[in-house]
């Protein structure tokens, strides 16, 4: 592979790499059609949390999946066997292999992959075990409980309700896991590892520990008597993020590999770019010196300049230090081109869905860049003067769009931008 071929998306064969198809389960919608649908029309899907009692809990709001019904995808026996979070990664990836047209059956198999992004994996099923433990001892335990807890069986499920045998991967980072899910996909498909790569993230972790944790963290909202608008990036009176529940993913192909078939690409997927701030376990680098740094390789990875980018889906978390943060970073990495360029934040709809954030808010960005539309942000009624970019305020917008990027940044200091192009443009 040239170090032409590495940058513009390029795979192994001199070609771009194309998204076919998406799979997606999330608060607004449980395909990419109604997903899309409710992003444009600035739905809510924050509620009160319907997963467990939160008696006593600070935080009582989330962003939870309505309907989900995993028989439409699985057997009764798989889904006995597998976390909730599992069960959502498999049910988007069919899905995704549906929407591509993408027939299996004439397959290569082994020259098929998948890389799914995590987070925490099954901590229904861990709370649940250890109760047991503790009121019953030792010797009661289920037997699957490990095989559902474990973060990778996300992916390893995946290859298992797909019958896939190439490249299977788990990516844990926390929030940009389902980017670097992406990230790590189109690598191998660059390398020539394989064609096609079904690629992003999911996470279920509405529970007792979880939200106590994250709230006692003092980074989830206390807007509990009105969820519909405790989500609010970039606006002065955020408080915190609305913790959510999703998966999506992703199908990849060659260029080369999706001609073949008669496919028809969603967007072009560019480059990525992915940095450590290397300062703090849970707080973003100050300046955000180094989130300004994946958005730079990001764009030298795909051929683009800062005038070439049209949109930004922001990581966008409702917390005051993050969006204070993301906005240096944006500026600092485009210069006078952040004034121009739409910024805005699909968690304020679909709430933050950890591991899942990125592949998510991924899909929504090839979708503004298919449809030529930018999805808002909305409850932003406030302005706040260190959070002053375009950020497209609670109405979807219709414009050109010639590339976007999607920005994920994780605890820990673990960033990573995915860069995308229209297609046929």
């Amino acid at each position: 592979m040239s170090s032409d071929n590495a940058r513009s998306g390029l795979g192994a064969d001199g070609g771009r790499i194309w998204v076919t198809g998406i799979g997606v389960f999330s608060a607004v919608g449980n395909d990419r059609h109604s997903f899309w649908d409710a992003l444009c029309a600035g739905v809510s899907g924050a509620g009160q949390i319907r997963a467990f009692d939160t008696a006593g809990h600070k935080c009582r709001v989330a962003a939870e999946i309505k309907g989900f019904d995993p028989q439409q995808y699985l057997s009764g026996k798989r889904i006995r066997r597998m976390a909730r979070f599992s069960q959502l990664a498999s049910c988007a990836a069919l899905q995704a292999v549906a929407d591509a047209g993408l027939d299996l059956q004439t397959e290569d198999r082994t020259r098929v992959g998948t890389v799914i992004g995590t987070a925490a994996g099954d901590y229904e099923n861990l709370e649940s075990q250890y109760r047991t433990l503790i009121e019953k001892g030792p010797g009661f335990g289920n037997p699957l409980a490990v095989p559902k807890i474990i973060p990778n069986m996300s992916s390893a499920n995946v290859g298992i309700d797909l019958g896939i045998h190439g490249p299977n991967l788990g990516m844990v980072t926390a929030c940009s896991s389902g980017a670097h899910a992406i990230a790590i996909a189109a690598m191998l498909l660059r390398s020539g590892g394989a064609e096609v790569m079904l690629a992003g993230g999911a996470e279920s972790t509405i529970t007792p520990l979880v939200v106590d944790a994250y709230a006692c963290m003092g980074v989830l909202t206390s807007r509990n008597d009105d969820p519909a608008t405790a989500s609010r990036p970039f606006d002065a009176d955020r408080d915190g993020f609305v913790i959510g529940e999703g998966a999506a993913v992703l199908v990849l192909e060659t260029e080369a590999h999706a001609r073949a078939r008669g496919a028809t690409p969603l967007a072009i997927y560019g480059g990525a770019g992915m940095t450590a701030d290397a300062y703090s376990i849970a707080i973003p680098e100050t300046e955000g010196a180094w989130a300004a740094g994946a958005i730079r390789s990001a764009l030298a990875d795909a051929a683009l300049n800062a005038g070439d980018v049209d949109y930004i889906n922001a990581h966008g978390t409702s917390t005051p230090a993050n969006d204070r943060i993301e906005t240096l970073a944006i500026k600092s990495a485009l210069g006078d081109e952040a004034r121009r360029v739409a910024v805005s934040s699909s968690k304020s709809m679909i709430g933050h869905t950890l591991g899942a954030a990125g592949a998510v808010e991924a899909a929504a960005t090839v979708l503004s860049l298919h449809h030529q539309v930018i999805p808002p942000t909305i409850n932003y009624h406030t302005p706040d003067p260190e959070c002053d970019l375009d950020v497209v305020p609670n109405q979807a917008r219709h414009q050109p769009l010639r590339a976007a990027l999607s920005n994920s940044f994780g605890f820990g200091g673990q960033n990573c931008v995915l860069a995308f192009r229209r297609a046929h443009s």
